[in-house]
């Protein structure tokens, strides 16, 4: 067994004995504005990104924006769910790639009509996926696995309740 499925068939088998251990809450990401549309987000243990707006919007243009890191988070978080999914299967994958983007309208970001979502009206999840020692049945179920089982994925698909909590320093 490789290090990957050992790793997940031990944490399954601590959270199967210790079904509390397996709800927190997540790592929090502090937002802080740098110049202009420029913002930089930090983490715990340094992690740390940039994102900024298109020069369209008052943006510099100088980082992703926020959309395109929300799509890369999708991608990134698929392609690591199928990757552990084919280790725990024994499938050894030639090529696994996920690119996913989306279709937006700009007038819900920019208040032009209210009934026009702010966010993506839809996101396309695309998998170039190879074995040369796997049955493709199985592949397809190892990526069919992975992308039902991303959390990021599962926060695209389905509404999340947000609790907005605002703290106005006044002096």
């Amino acid at each position: 067994m490789n290090e990957i499925a050992a790793k997940l068939a031990a944490a399954r088998d601590h959270l199967g004995r210790n079904r509390d251990d397996a709800r927190y809450r997540d790592a929090a990401a502090t937002a802080v504005i740098e110049n202009g549309l420029r913002v930089r987000t930090s983490g715990s243990g340094g992690a740390e990104i940039v994102s900024d707006m298109s020069p369209g919007v008052g943006g510099g243009g100088s980082a992703p924006s926020p959309g395109w890191l929300l799509r890369a988070a999708n991608a990134s978080c698929i392609v690591t769910l199928i990757a552990m999914r084919a280790a725990e299967e024994g499938v050894t994958l030639d090529t696994l790639e996920v690119t996913v983007d989306s279709e937006s309208d700009d007038y819900g970001i920019l208040g032009l009509d209210d009934a026009v979502p702010a966010g993506p009206l839809s996101m396309r999840v695309q998998v170039r996926v190879a074995s040369a020692s796997a049955p493709a049945d199985l592949v397809r179920e190892v990526v069919a696995w992975g992308v039902s089982h991303c959390p990021v994925c599962d926060a695209v698909k389905r509404a999340v309740p947000v609790e907005v909590e605002i703290e106005i320093e006044v002096d």
